[in-house]
């Protein structure tokens, strides 16, 4: 077995224009400061991380991970959650997406995917450069609008949804394979890989390509009503990231999963802060690494309650908790007879 990587913590929901969030340099000695060993970049923010730069230029990430390493952190992965959603956008969702783009590109569908495709091509670069090994993103989607089988879906509507998806899909992430680094989608509602069947239906449509795997988010979990255990057990092969994250739903007489068109505090379903929600994380670190998950535990905070500050300061110390480190003996060792082989075939009668 292997000892779980952390605490990491994603820096998207951290980073701003005031210090010490507006630089690496800067938000890395804030990290380190709450005992966190290692961060997830988000490559779209410029005070942060230069993704052009990074898909030239080793040298650059040799600088990168020097500013990390003087704060004693790593650089766990590169997030591309903005770009991969553009990878596939269906026109509902244009003018609401369009400021993940580059102000070039916005307004202009064909130009905004082109880009995103090249953003992708480029972290695949850059986390090669970096030395990583995996990496994090979304799917994008074209069949979510019709989620909901009401009015009936037209027959071959989600099949062809699925493989226009795969056909966008596979040539980065035969990119990605090239650079030895496995893409993982973060399993989402909004994209249309948000659950395992989706998974299974994009995976078998890229040909169960070994670098299609998945960010696995209890949280997204619990909102959807899903074992998040089970699916441990189902996908662990797969899932090669792990972002800590904590939920709760609590539906009532008046709404449940679909929220009521809510803000996220009156929702029946949302997200917590690490411990005040219903997620059961004991049970998750005991699955991972009874799997041998070997990489990173990641806090990505998001709460509708508590204070960002709050929520990554006791993020720190709860995934710390939580990591469990490898025995490298049984429990029962010491009641070891010492027996041979000889030994045991007397003991079966087989002698």
């Amino acid at each position: 077995m292997k000892t779980i990587k952390g605490p990491a913590i994603f820096l998207a929901q951290f980073a701003g224009d005031e210090a010490p969030f507006n630089s690496l340099d800067a938000i890395a000695g804030w990290a380190a400061g709450l005992g966190y060993k290692g961060v997830q970049m988000p490559s779209w923010d410029a005070r942060l991380f230069d993704l052009t730069k990074a898909s030239e230029s080793k040298d650059y990430c040799d600088e990168v991970k020097g500013t990390l390493a003087a704060h004693g952190l790593e650089l766990t992965e590169l997030s591309t959650h903005l770009q991969g959603q553009l990878v596939a956008v269906h026109p509902a969702y244009d003018d609401a997406f369009d400021g993940f783009a580059a102000p070039e590109v916005r307004g202009d569908p064909k130009a905004r995917q082109a880009w995103a495709v090249d953003q992708m091509m480029r972290a695949a670069k850059a986390s090669a450069n970096l030395g990583l090994t995996a990496h994090a993103t979304f799917s994008g989607a074209l069949a979510w609008p019709y989620l909901y089988p009401w009015p009936q879906r037209p027959a071959g509507l989600v099949e062809t949804a699925f493989d226009e998806l795969a056909k966008r899909w596979r040539p980065i992430l035969d990119a990605f394979d090239s650079a030895g680094v496995d893409v993982c989608y973060e399993i989402h509602p909004g994209e249309d890989l948000h659950d395992g069947v989706t998974f299974e239906m994009f995976l078998e449509r890229v040909g169960n390509h070994p670098r299609c795997n998945m960010l696995y988010d209890p949280s997204h979990y619990v909102l959807q009503a899903l074992d998040y255990l089970d699916h441990i057990d189902i996908y662990h092969e797969r899932i090669k990231i792990f972002h800590v994250k904590d939920a709760e739903l609590n539906p009532t007489g008046r709404q449940g999963v679909y929220g009521g068109y809510q803000s996220w505090v009156d929702r029946a379903g949302r997200f917590r802060s690490l411990g005040d929600g219903q997620v059961d994380f004991s049970s998750i670190f005991s699955k991972l690494t009874g799997y041998d998950y070997d990489g990173w535990a990641v806090l990505e905070w998001e709460c509708c309650l508590k204070h960002p500050e709050d929520g990554a300061r006791e993020g720190a110390m709860f995934i710390e908790d939580h990591i469990i480190r490898v025995t490298e003996k049984a429990f029962d060792d010491f009641a070891d007879g010492g027996t041979d082989e000889a030994a045991n075939r007397r003991m079966l009668g087989i002698g």
